[in-house]
């Protein structure tokens, strides 16, 4: 709805033009002076509440000296000065929707003279209202003297063209601050919290983290926040230190605090990011290193693996899955191929098609489906590639003919088919892992039995890799790909006669060998023993309570949190309470079956250690998030850093982006940055004020 000035001898609204409109202040010695130089008639009997609330003046009728940020807001002593009270004069018969009160002869006599003196002075020459500027502070001039720059300076409310850098990187560190606070409010008022990184990004040409804490609110509701991006640094130790600077000086968090910490990231990071880990947990014991819920254990375990060609493989699938969501038109096309090729198998076909709708690069079984969908994918690239009827455009025919090279290279077939192979021993248990709360919990008792059948494939591995090589094999025949080692390794090779080194033999060596080691080390440095133990606690949930027969030992594992419980004396009793609460609870109520729905609990109070216990084990990042929407930061993240290309990318401006719903007081901003950056002197002026392009 627009607003209109309620100016005498003004007709102006806020759909038709740029100037801010302000209200009648509530302070009623300012509000009644304002009716006053106003001289409505019609407004002198309005108290100053339904003045505020309904009437506006434009800023045509305020000092500058009134009006400051960018002549959007008033200050606190801004009173209306400037009105037109004589025009209608020159016209007696014209009708006034707004009555003006009538002026002595000696008022009508100053006005008109002050009107004559305003345009005299306004007809003075410019380039001397630009020197005596210039005289009073040389280092607030108007570049090259624009007077049409000026003008529209001058005469423009909210002004995004003309500002200096530094002001912009000021005025966006003050807005940064004031959100980023209110963020982290929450955060620090539910006492622990858990810090969670995403992937490395380019920001500006820089490399950084996003970081994003979790915690519970005050409603009980699990929340991830983003709070800043991190630089990033190439040496782990230099990185740890400033990762917990940053942290506890710049943020304000107590890693005190902290119960939980994880950090996605691939390749060459991941060792790094150990570092981080390790180096917190030295100093803060508590804070588990954990696996995080929003990304599955087989996909965190391939991006770890320390191989060149499986960083690459991840590279690529991610780009071909990103190619074909660009349109429907592409999905479609490779529907149609999906078809042909599973005619006799239509069930499969159909499954194949709904998860390529998806985004399945993320699922656990991310491997098994590449596998099955690679000939379709292969034959719709080389269709859009060599298409005769120029469907596609010239970005989407190179990036098809580009990764179809890829996906048809028998090194990427090797790596696929053996991280497929090795990945499924763990599929059931991150599944579990990072499903429903139950599940979790008997997925603590299972990593015994994974570790020892990834153990025993390292102990045969020359049986396994054989078996793992033939179907990489049978799959490139099947493509007609050309079987041979890696270009740099047969150019390695030239002139050494000696070598026997053989295809199989090589990837056993260079591919199966390393990831089995490392994936068998991984599982035991995500799930270690501290982490096992906090797993184990989800038995105080009624419903895994229940599962178990109510024969449970929380006591015997909630040793790592002992310090957080508000009575850990009275723990074994309260423990034998809380059993038998729900072993003896009548036959119409339910276990609950989440931490959630046990935190809701109206009595949950009456029992502070278990209450206290679930608020820890919650915050854990290998704890699935139960309600989608309280998942905004990771998507916004997300979103933001789709949307915007890496060089347009401004950590100030993406925490504003990202946390645009968290509340603010535009007026703590404003007086926030006159106290830092501004003396009396700089405020701005009629004709001080600094103009520049950015």
């Amino acid at each position: 709805m627009p607003n209109f000035c309620n100016a005498p001898n003004f007709t102006r609204k806020s759909t038709q033009s740029d100037l801010a409109f302000f209200r009648f202040p509530p302070d009623p010695a300012r509000c009644q002076k304002g009716v006053e130089n106003c001289r409505r008639a019609d407004l002198e009997n309005k108290m100053p509440d339904q003045l505020n609330k309904y009437y506006r003046l434009c800023a045509k009728h305020f000092e500058t000296s009134m009006i400051f940020l960018y002549r959007t807001v008033l200050r606190d002593n801004a009173i209306p000065t400037i009105f037109d009270l004589t025009s209608h004069l020159n016209n007696p018969h014209s009708r006034h929707r707004k009555r003006i009160k009538e002026l002595s002869e000696d008022e009508t006599r100053a006005l008109k003279q002050k009107k004559k003196i305003d345009e005299t002075s306004e007809q003075e020459p410019k380039h001397k209202e630009i020197n005596n500027s210039n005289a009073q502070n040389p280092s607030c001039r108007i570049n090259s003297g624009e007077a049409v720059l000026r003008k529209r300076f001058e005469t423009t409310a909210v002004n995004t063209l003309f500002c200096l850098k530094t002001q912009q990187k000021q005025m966006l560190e003050i807005c940064e601050s004031c959100i980023w606070e209110e963020t982290l409010r929450e955060g620090r008022d539910s006492h622990f919290f858990s810090i969670i990184t995403d992937e490395v990004v380019d920001i500006a040409g820089e490399e950084h983290l996003p970081v994003l804490v979790r915690f519970v609110d005050e409603s009980h509701n699990l929340r991830e926040e983003f709070v800043g991006f991190l630089p990033y640094e190439a040496d782990a130790e230099i990185l740890a230190v400033k990762f917990h600077t940053t942290i506890t000086e710049k943020w304000g968090l107590n890693m005190e605090n902290c119960r939980g910490q994880a950090y996605i990231v691939s390749s060459g990071f991941s060792s790094k990011m150990k570092v981080v880990a390790s180096r917190l947990s030295e100093e803060y014991p508590q804070a588990v290193y954990t696996l995080c819920s929003s990304y599955a254990l087989n996909m965190w375990l391939a991006k770890s693996v320390p191989v060149v060609g499986v960083s690459v493989a991840l590279g690529t699938i991610e780009e071909v899955c990103s190619l074909f969501h660009r349109s429907a038109q592409l999905l479609l096309e490779l529907d149609n191929v999906i078809s042909v090729l599973f005619q006799n198998n239509e069930e499969k076909g159909k499954e194949l098609k709904e998860i390529c709708h998806s985004q399945w690069t993320g699922r656990h079984d991310a491997f098994e489906i590449l596998v099955d969908l690679l000939q379709a994918l292969v034959l719709c690239l080389d269709g859009i590639n060599s298409d005769t009827n120029i469907r596609w455009n010239n970005y989407i025919a190179g990036r098809a003919f580009v990764l179809c090279s890829a996906v048809t290279d028998f090194d990427f077939i090797v790596t696929i088919v053996v991280l497929k192979n090795v990945l499924s021993f763990t599929r059931a248990f991150g599944e579990n892992l990072q499903g429903q709360i139950s599940d979790v919990f008997f997925a603590a008792s299972s990593l015994t039995a994974v570790l020892h059948s990834l153990n025993e494939v390292m102990e045969n591995i020359e049986v396994y890799h054989e078996f793992w090589f033939e179907e990489a094999t049978n799959l490139a025949t099947k493509l007609d790909i050309q079987m041979k080692l890696p270009g740099k390794f047969r150019r390695a090779q030239q002139g050494n006669l000696e070598s026997q080194l053989t295809s199989e033999s090589y990837y056993k060596e260079t591919l199966s060998v390393p990831t089995v080691e490392h994936i068998i080390q991984e599982l035991k440095y995500i799930v270690s023993e501290q982490h096992l133990k906090a797993l184990k606690c989800i038995s105080l949930v009624p419903s895994v309570m229940g599962q178990l027969k109510f024969n449970t030992s929380e006591e015997n594992h909630a040793d790592m949190c002992r310090s957080d419980l508000p009575n850990p004396d009275t723990l074994s009793a309260e423990l034998h309470c809380w059993r038998i609460k729900w072993k003896h609870r009548g036959k119409d109520i339910e276990l609950p079956s989440t931490i959630y729905e046990a935190l809701h609990l109206p009595d949950i109070k009456f029992f502070p250690n278990v209450y206290a216990l679930l608020n820890v084990l919650y915050i854990l990042p290998v704890m699935k998030v139960e309600n989608e929407r309280n998942e905004n930061g990771r998507k916004r993240l997300k979103a933001y850093l789709r949307n915007t290309l890496p060089d347009q990318r401004s950590s100030n401006l993406a925490l504003l982006n990202i946390n645009f719903d968290i509340k603010h007081d535009l007026n703590l901003m404003v007086d926030t940055y006159i106290k830092l950056y501004t003396t009396k002197s700089e405020l701005p002026t009629d004709n001080s004020e600094t103009i520049e392009n950015t």
